[in-house]
């Protein structure tokens, strides 16, 4: 089935349609970079997309990420885990959601809401369950993600923030700043885009983002017609959708 999501320009603008279509199965996570697809069930069950197909991969996490520093997640007792040759291996540290988003770096928050990042060489080194060198950042989010040019995180009151001078070999970054507006989660792309779901199931895009103006200028809203989404996922010019019922949307976006 097929439908039509307006993308809000600006408040008094025209809107352009984008079609999504309904994708077989069902998540409440998911997470897309670098032409790869992964998710888990409410079972935490996990599966990658191959072809027009699931694959079901052995194990159980409850959140999982693809990108430049390969495939990790958390299972229910927030312990870490890294893929590595078909195999999950467990890795040092606690985190209930986590994010591999970033230029081969790391990214997360734990059951406290307290941020951590893991830089490129140690995480690109993994290979055994042995300590890692994990970053506290100051501050408390309850969801953290990284793209090439920033990272953005949301807190328990669902306020946004950006962080700056995030580099490939320097995750710490320096200063946070508050964005205006309000999400229950943010995802960054691998092209640098910036796309945020609200508490009520509503759909946001950054605009103006650039390598040289990571922070971008406003937000649009991606009106989404047939349920609310609790979570969101972009990589090569597809949206990814989750409904609050676990329903999974493919979204071209143009």
């Amino acid at each position: 089935m097929k439908y039509t999501i307006l993308l809000l320009l600006n408040l008094w603008g025209p809107a352009t349609a984008i079609d999504c279509e309904d994708v077989d199965g069902s998540l409440k996570q998911i997470d897309v970079s670098n032409g790869q697809v992964f998710g888990v069930n409410d079972e935490g069950n996990i599966y990658t997309r191959y072809m027009d197909s699931w694959v079901q991969i052995p194990g159980a996490l409850i959140h999982v990420t693809v990108g430049p520093a390969g495939v990790w997640g958390v299972n229910k007792n927030y312990n870490i885990y890294k893929l590595v040759g078909g195999y999950w291996v467990q890795v040092q540290g606690l985190l209930k959601q986590i994010d591999a988003g970033g230029a081969q770096y790391i990214s997360g928050a734990n059951m406290n809401d307290d941020i951590f990042c893991l830089n490129r060489q140690p995480a690109a080194s993994v290979r055994d369950g042995s300590g890692l060198p994990w970053v506290n950042i100051a501050g408390k989010l309850k969801h953290y993600a990284c793209g090439p040019y920033s990272c953005w995180g949301v807190n328990s009151i669902d306020d946004i923030y950006f962080r700056y001078d995030v580099t490939v070999d320097g995750c710490q970054g320096s200063k946070w700043q508050q964005i205006p507006g309000k999400l229950s989660m943010i995802e960054v792309g691998t092209d640098g885009s910036v796309y945020g779901v609200n508490s009520l199931g509503d759909v946001y895009y950054r605009e103006g983002i650039t390598a040289s103006n990571p922070i971008g200028t406003s937000w649009t809203q991606v009106a989404v017609c047939g349920g609310k989404i609790k979570y969101a996922s972009y990589d090569l010019g597809k949206l990814w959708l989750i409904t609050d019922d676990g329903k999974i949307l493919k979204c071209k976006v143009v």
